[in-house]
């Protein structure tokens, strides 16, 4: 019970914040003060920008000022509660066909905006039972906000090579969210998570475009997830249609291939994300034959909307095109 005496106490409410997010199915959640990035920590941002890795992805530059102090995106912001919700499902394509076509994990159920963020509203509403007068704002990837510093910064995991925070003993399957609160909570004393990739390389390997162009750093301009799924022209370049390899929207090849992941991924509780039938095996016939009215209907409240019909019939389109030159006999090893 929160002590009668004060409005609040900070340590028992940062308790009781913890334990009621862990009953509403977040894997991890930590507490920090809201405060600007400084000593460097949003630096690496800036950099990326001024690389111009963020591709044609122009809100990027915009409000950098707030992405750079996130107390900026509420009023009298205080404390920031950060939180990880598993959404890992396992694969059902042919992996024996390198040219199946495929929909990344986090995007083959109901879109994360609603899920978690209604988790987080629930939260809050929880807060604001025990304190009143508490004010807060429920953010899930929908505002100019840095989630993965954010992250380490509040122990949830550390930044690992692909870019995705990685939590210890679960791996990358999660999707982040913030709670912003204008009163004061007792930040977590364990502070952030050492970073434990070493000196594996396999992310950096695999990716099929050599788009982690350094630790942490990854090229949009390159990346497969950029081009299915915010890339509005007509056509990929022929350099990204040639390693397309069968996905269709997002790709999950850095994530697949970590060790983390490997070992530590576990299937997600959240009814939600699991798989709804078109993307669990996607064909190119029946994505073919939607047309606007069938696609709304197949993808409401679906991440995959936001490649818009046009996106995910040029994406199977290019991926069917990219099937076809590497079986052909032109391009096929003559000696196999």
């Amino acid at each position: 019970m929160i002590p009668q005496s004060l409005p609040y106490n900070p340590a028992e409410l940062s308790g009781l914040i913890r334990r009621k997010a862990l009953e509403l199915g977040f894997a991890k959640v930590g507490v920090i003060a809201a405060e600007p990035f400084r000593n460097g920590e949003g630096e690496y941002l800036q950099a990326w920008l001024e690389q111009g890795y963020q591709a044609e992805m122009g809100w990027m530059v915009t409000h950098l000022e707030k992405r750079l102090d996130p107390a900026s995106l509420m009023e009298n912001t205080r404390s920031i509660v950060c939180v990880a919700l598993n959404y890992y499902n396992p694969d059902e394509y042919d992996k024996t066909d390198p040219h199946a076509l495929k929909i990344a994990k986090y995007a083959r159920g109901t879109d994360y905006h609603y899920v978690v963020k209604d988790r987080l509203k629930e939260l809050l509403a929880y807060v604001q039972a025990l304190v009143p007068q508490a004010q807060g704002r429920a953010l899930t990837d929908s505002a100019p906000i840095m989630e993965k510093p954010l992250a380490v910064k509040a122990g949830l995991g550390w930044q690992g090579k692909n870019g995705n925070v990685i939590l210890p003993r679960l791996g990358s399957w999660f999707f982040l969210g913030e709670m912003l609160l204008d009163i004061v909570l007792e930040p977590d004393a364990t502070g952030p998570v050492p970073n434990h990739c070493g000196t594996c390389r396999r992310c950096i390997e695999a990716c099929p475009t050599e788009a982690i162009v350094d630790d942490g750093v990854v090229d949009a301009n390159r990346c497969l997830s950029y081009w299915t799924i915010e890339y509005k022209g007509e056509a990929f370049p022929a350099e990204i249609a040639q390693k397309q390899s069968g996905w269709i929207f997002g790709c999950d090849i850095c994530q697949d291939v970590c060790p983390w992941n490997i070992r530590f991924a576990r299937p997600t509780s959240v009814e939600a994300f699991l798989p709804r039938p078109l993307n669990r095996r996607p064909n190119a016939e029946e994505l073919l034959a939607l047309d606007e009215e069938a696609f709304r209907d197949q993808y409401r409240k679906s991440p995959v909307r936001r490649a818009k019909l046009a996106g995910l019939r040029r994406n199977v389109e290019m991926a069917l095109q990219s099937r076809n030159v590497s079986s052909s006999p032109e391009t096929s090893d003559p000696e196999s």
